[in-house]
């Protein structure tokens, strides 16, 4: 006879509409066995053993999903050097001048997080890397991911000098004699990465499982996992979690989303999304239609503010719109970053047309929705057009807060309509949050706070960044749990506390309903419960 667990004395917020809240619940063979009063969930366990849990008046809700995290990425970052918190470029180069000396001769300096908008704007150079790091090739990926600062010694390696044409989707930022800087922005990035030294399985499965379990400690027991642009970790990331699932390592869920070079092949396999098990399941493919905003590479419709660009578009119309349609005909869905007004546009119309050719000839819908990560700025027009295609939206609540003054200054008046949740979600749409760490924090609580409030949690600035963007406690949370259940056609197993679901739990330190607004950054995980079983305890 199976056990049960039964949990009480703290509000149990289900998600459920018919029963929003609870005092009891039991689990039973990994799964929600019953729900309700107390006197109700004791009825439905007498005669069976079990044990019991008091949760001393802590809040329970569905363990949350992180619907974009760079799952290795993220370990990595822990183990590299970090620029996340560098305030200026000469705190930047300090640090990089302390993990330079530390390195075995021969070993390559690597690094992220960086940022020059806090620097004053003023983008660094392979000159400012030379001073420090002169003896070793450094290659450091800006905090969006989007661009990297290598010195002297990695351009030379990749052969990199004034006559080496851009790439096509990419450039090589050039001073006024037309000499490479350092900076490498989109499919740049590439030229320094084919010569770079790959990782090894050690390395990346210790990277991730040091990310793992940074995620179970927030309360996270799903992820979903886009590759990684222009970075070696991309194929590697399923084989990798793979490989923990079959040592008995993988404590978490992931969905697993393809790198486009891999359609081809995923095709002739028959890969669907949706593929796999309770543990990992192929998702979407994932497509690039820009850049980013800090790296001035996002595509908008008009011009920056005081500039005369309008960003990059990493895939022309036709090959992203041909992309769609054959990845879409053969089941699987797609994930297409898109930050820029102009590459949500694009997206939506090429999304628009795909769904259109598959009715025309009478093909199925992908297993999984199509969906678009970031969503970081749309046109008024386009606004409504996610829910009337059925496409997710992927976003990240800590880039508003994160990003307002980079926003304003580029973006200018556009900003009434950038990490536009509300407006996004009022149409229909589905939300499914995440952090994009380690670009962010991978902190959903922190990307909670910020989605209730439009506020860093200092309170800057007062009022909130548009406030009328925000969400209330109940939207953001649904945006962590059901939204990307939804996203990942999983939403009759997780995302809600009910009879039959997987029992994946966040017992918190502190009850988001009953937190003032100021105190959502500090709630966390006491216990993290996956499939019954405690996968982390504070």
């Amino acid at each position: 006879m199976a056990s049960v667990l039964v949990l009480y004395n703290g509000p149990i917020y289900t998600f459920v509409a018919e029963a929003p809240t609870a005092q009891a619940l039991a689990i039973r063979d990994g799964r929600i066995y019953a729900v309700g009063s107390v006197g109700r969930v004791q009825a439905a366990v007498a005669g069976l053993r079990g044990d019991s849990l008091n949760l001393q008046g802590r809040a329970v809700v569905p363990a949350l999903t992180d619907a974009h995290v760079h799952i290795t990425l993220q370990g990595l970052a822990s183990m590299e050097v970090r620029l996340a918190g560098a305030t200026s470029l000469e705190e930047a180069l300090g640090l990089i001048a302390d993990r330079a000396v530390t390195l075995p001769a021969g070993a390559w300096l690597r690094g992220s997080g960086w940022d020059h908008v806090t620097w004053g704007r003023r983008w660094p150079t392979r000159a400012d890397l030379d001073a420090v790091c002169p003896e070793r090739p450094a290659v450091l990926l800006r905090k969006d991911g989007h661009s990297v600062w290598v010195n002297s010694m990695a351009l030379r390696l990749a052969g990199i000098s004034a006559a080496t044409p851009d790439p096509p989707g990419g450039m090589i930022q050039r001073d006024r004699d037309g000499e490479p800087t350092g900076i490498l922005i989109e499919t740049a990035m590439d030229l320094v990465r084919r010569v770079e030294p790959e990782l090894t399985e050690t390395e990346r499965l210790n990277a991730l499982r040091l990310a793992i379990n940074e995620a179970l400690s927030y309360g996270i027991a799903s992820i979903h996992v886009p590759p990684t642009p222009n970075h070696a970790t991309a194929p590697e990331t399923l084989r990798d979690l793979q490989t923990l699932r079959g040592r008995g390592e993988l404590p978490l869920r992931c969905l697993v989303h393809l790198a486009q070079p891999q359609l081809e092949a995923a095709i002739a396999l028959g890969l669907r999304s949706g593929l796999g098990d309770r543990w990992l399941r192929i998702g979407g493919l994932k497509l690039f239609a820009d850049g980013s905003l800090g790296s001035e590479s996002a595509e908008m419709l008009s011009h920056y503010e005081g500039r005369r660009h309008t960003g990059i578009a990493t895939i022309d119309p036709e090959t992203l719109e041909a992309t769609i349609r054959r990845a879409n005909a053969h089941g699987i869905a797609v994930a297409v970053h898109a930050i820029g007004d102009a590459a949500n546009r694009r997206v939506l119309d090429a999304l628009e047309r795909a769904a259109a050719d598959r009715r025309a000839s009478g093909v199925a819908a992908p297993p999984l929705p199509n969906r678009i990560e970031h969503v970081q700025v749309l046109h008024p027009r386009d606004v409504g057009r996610l829910a009337h295609l059925e496409v997710i939206a992927s976003m990240q609540p800590i880039h508003a807060t994160s990003d307002m003054e980079m926003a304003e200054a580029l973006w200018g008046s556009r900003c009434a309509l950038a990490y536009a949740w509300r407006s996004v979600r009022d149409t229909g749409a589905i939300l499914a949050f995440g952090s994009d760490a380690p670009v962010e924090t991978m902190n959903p609580w922190m990307g909670l706070h910020a989605a209730v409030t439009r506020q860093r949690p200092n309170g800057y600035p007062e009022g909130g960044w548009y406030p009328e963007q925000r969400l209330s406690v109940a939207e953001a949370l649904e945006a962590y749990c059901v939204g990307p259940a939804l996203a990942s056609g999983e939403s009759a197993e997780k995302g809600r506390i009910a009879p039959g679901m997987l029992a994946d739990l966040a017992v918190l330190t502190g009850d988001p309903f009953r937190s003032s607004p100021a105190e959502l950054p500090a709630i966390t995980a006491a216990m993290t419960i996956v499939e019954g079983r405690v996968a982390f305890e504070r």
